[in-house]
């Protein structure tokens, strides 16, 4: 055994250090704040809730208070599915207590996210304006491929528009 004395008294044995001092503390620091609670909830959130209420909503963040437990969960609602979500609060709190087995949730707040519909960009621009690849293609020798990239061009315009 070997003790330590600068103000602390610590005793290891032979190189053992204790498993808390070997995690980085930044990780230290998100376990202390719940982290492993919000990314349970994240993980396990369609088994937990209806699939009614997944669709509806997910879970944004935990605030976990002192002992972790008597928490506040936001979820990101869309717009449109806030009631639903309301009524099912009490549910949502009951399944994640008992998915933990004691009170870490006591209270669920709402925050309304819009739905965005995220337009996809063109992979290619329009066939029309793709003469230097047309010149490249005219120099190819084999006909097959050249037919097979213009087919190929033509889809992705196509799937562009």
């Amino acid at each position: 055994m070997h003790n330590k004395n600068n103000n602390k008294t610590h005793t290891y044995i032979q190189g053992l250090r204790p498993f808390s001092s070997s995690i980085p503390k930044t990780l230290r620091k998100h376990l202390k704040k719940g982290g492993y609670n919000y990314s349970n909830i994240v993980d396990n959130w369609t088994k937990m809730v209806s699939k009614e209420i997944s669709d509806a909503c997910y879970p944004l963040t935990v605030k976990m208070g002192k002992d972790m437990k008597d928490g506040i969960l936001v979820l990101n609602v869309t717009h449109g599915k806030e009631l639903d979500v309301e009524y099912g609060k009490n549910e949502i709190i009951e399944k994640i207590n008992s998915f933990f087995g004691y009170n870490c949730i006591k209270e669920v707040n709402l925050k309304v996210v819009s739905n965005k519909i995220i337009k996809q960009k063109k992979i290619l621009p329009d066939i029309k304006d793709l003469k230097q690849i047309d010149e490249k293609i005219k120099k190819i020798d084999n006909n097959q491929v050249k037919n097979s990239l213009y087919n190929f061009l033509k889809a992705c315009n196509e799937k562009n528009q």
